[in-house]
């Protein structure tokens, strides 16, 4: 099953890949709102702002 080998590849993540896994994830949420209009430019470009910097990375 597919799930099942996301899984075992997640459980095989170091913990900065699964940081890493997890911020590419929530920006690609963040893209797909402000493709679809549900927020604004100026919405997307604080909460990315805000993301990149509690996960600890730059933009």
């Amino acid at each position: 099953m597919e799930l099942t080998n996301e899984n075992e590849e997640y459980t095989k993540m170091s913990p900065e890949q699964k940081k890493r896994h997890l911020y590419e994830h929530q920006k690609d949420i963040l893209d797909k709102f402000l493709k679809r209009g549900a927020i604004s430019k100026q919405q997307y470009d604080k909460s990315l702002r805000d993301l990149t910097e509690k996960m600890g990375f730059r933009i």
